[in-house]
C-alpha cells in the first residue's frame, strides 16, 4: 500500500523499540511499516506489526523499504545492528522526535535519534547512531562522537565532549568544558566536574571512579 510517506522498520521491539516507534507515530513524516526483532515475542507493537527476526531483512529491503532504524539501547549492539541493516540494503536517516528542539547550527549524524523534549543546543555537533533520550540536554557547542548515549534527563552543559560509545546516565550533569572518553559510563544522578578517561566508570557527587586503580 501507498501511504505517501518513507516506509521505515524499526529493529527492536524492546522498551527503546517502543520510544522509537512513538517518535515515528508522533512524527507524521514516516510510514512505520513493521518491527523486526532476534525473539519476538509478540504480534504488534504500539499497533505496528512484528514482523519476525532478520531472516526478514532482504526480503523487506526487495519489497520497496528502504529506510531502517536500529532501536537497541546497548551502544555496542546499537552499532553492530546498523551494520547489519546496511549490508541488507537500508538507510539509516536521522530521527527527531516534534517535541525536541534543535539550536541554530545544530548537525545530527546518519541514525541518530532525539527524543521528546531533549534540547540540543547551538552549534552543538552530534555523530552518527547517537541516542539522546527524552528530556536530556546537549547544550551549546558540545560535541558527542558516533555511539554516544545520552539517558533520560542528562545534562551536558556548553562545550562537553562525549567520546564515542560513552555513556551517561540519567540525570547525570558534567560541567561546561568536561571531556568524557570513548566507552566512559557516567553513572545516574553524577556530577561530573573534571575529564573522564576512556573506559572508566565514575559516579556519585562529586563523581569519582567506582573501582580506582
Amino acid at each position: 500500500m501507498n501511504h505517501g510517506k518513507p516506509a521505515i522498520l524499526v529493529l527492536g521491539a524492546g522498551g527503546h523499540g517502543k520510544a522509537v516507534l512513538d517518535l515515528l507515530l508522533a512524527h507524521g513524516g514516516w510510514h512505520a511499516a513493521g518491527v523486526i526483532d532476534a525473539a519476538p515475542k509478540a504480534t504488534m507493537l504500539l499497533g505496528i506489526p512484528v514482523l519476525g527476526d532478520e531472516t526478514a531483512l532482504p526480503a523487506l529491503a526487495q519489497s520497496g523499504i528502504g529506510h531502517a532504524h536500529p532501536a537497541i539501547g546497548n551502544n555496542a549492539q546499537r552499532l553492530a545492528a546498523a551494520g547489519r541493516l546496511r549490508a541488507a540494503g537500508f538507510a539509516l536517516p536521522t530521527l527527531v522526535h516534534p517535541a525536541a528542539i534543535l539550536g541554530h547550527g545544530a548537525t545530527l549524524g546518519d541514525g541518530t535519534v532525539v527524543l521528546a523534549r531533549a534540547v540540543i543546543g547551538p552549534d552543538a555537533r552530534v555523530g552518527r547512531l547517537v541516542l539522546i533520550n527524552t528530556g536530556a540536554i546537549v547544550e551549546h557547542d558540545c560535541i558527542l562522537d558516533d555511539g554516544a548515549q545520552l539517558a533520560p534527563g542528562a545534562i551536558l552543559a556548553g562545550g562537553v565532549r562525549i567520546g564515542a560509545g560513552a555513556m551517561i546516565g540519567a540525570g547525570a550533569v558534567i560541567r561546561p568544558g568536561v571531556a568524557v572518553g570513548a566507552g566512559a559510563i557516567i553513572g545516574a544522578g553524577a556530577a561530573v566536574t573534571g575529564d573522564v578517561p576512556a573506559g572508566l566508570t565514575v559516579a556519585g557527587v562529586p563523581a569519582r571512579p567506582l573501582h580506582p586503580e
